[in-house]
């Protein structure tokens, strides 16, 4: 890639982190968007020699997202891949959850990409395309119990994918990527996975016999950006070493 620009969203840690780091080293502008750790984004954009910059901004409020936009298609251009990776989990069980915990997921994980996409969606169109990835999960797909929220975010991602890959087809191409157990700090501590007993049983599941690493992850994401994936278009990529096979 020669001087194209790629946004991240909750791309300063984790996964997100391990996207903005690929796209950068395939040559892409980063526009890493994060919500919480200002130091640590910080740490982060440091670390990648200016080919990442770092802005503040909270995806679940789309006025936030508006000015954002505005922001980066003024400073930075137009993208030429737009990553939804941010996401949040807060998990209870469905009579124990509040109003503000279903709104709180639902307006991040769903809604924020929505706007995003809208966002740029115009501008992208103009520039003659680009991709949209979407970072799904597995629970989008196969329920689990004290995560009615995330797992509903989740599965209209998918539709979301799906209905605007159709919509804007054939200039930008829309898909979305599931990463299945992947080595993060947050993985480890949601699932214990510093128990050895309780790590060795997670395994058992997952034919490759280990927990994916983010590069992983990142390795599938720069498939689906770039032009060997021309015909890929409204679908879902997992990558999870065989544990789901859907």
């Amino acid at each position: 890639m020669t001087d194209a620009l790629a946004v991240v969203t909750g791309g300063t840690r984790g996964i997100g982190a391990a996207f903005s780091t690929r796209l950068a080293k395939l040559g892409y502008r980063v526009v890493a968007v994060y919500r919480g750790d200002e130091e640590a984004a910080t740490r982060f954009v440091a670390a990648q020699h200016g080919a990442v910059t770092a802005v503040r901004a909270d995806v679940a409020d789309p006025a936030a997202v508006r000015a954002f936009a505005e922001h980066v298609l003024a400073e930075h251009g137009t993208p030429t891949a737009l990553v939804n990776n941010a996401g949040i989990n807060v998990d209870r069980s469905f009579l124990d959850m509040s109003e503000q915990d279903w709104q709180r997921v639902v307006d991040t994980n769903l809604s924020g990409p929505f706007h995003l996409i809208r966002a740029f969606a115009p501008a992208m169109l103009d520039a003659g395309g680009g991709t949209v990835v979407n970072i799904g999960a597995t629970t989008g797909i196969r329920p689990r119990a004290n995560g009615v929220n995330y797992a509903a975010s989740k599965a209209g991602l998918l539709q979301l994918t799906k209905c605007l890959a159709v919509e804007l087809a054939p200039t930008i191409r829309v898909n979305c990527l599931i990463p299945g157990m992947t080595e993060t700090d947050e993985l480890v501590t949601r699932f214990r996975l510093d128990d050895p007993e309780r790590r060795a049983a997670v395994l058992t599941e997952i034919p490759q016999r280990r927990i994916g690493s983010p590069d992983d992850i990142a390795d599938a994401l720069e498939f689906l950006v770039s032009p060997q994936s021309g015909y890929v278009n409204g679908q879902k990529l997992i990558v999870d070493g065989g544990q789901f096979m859907w």
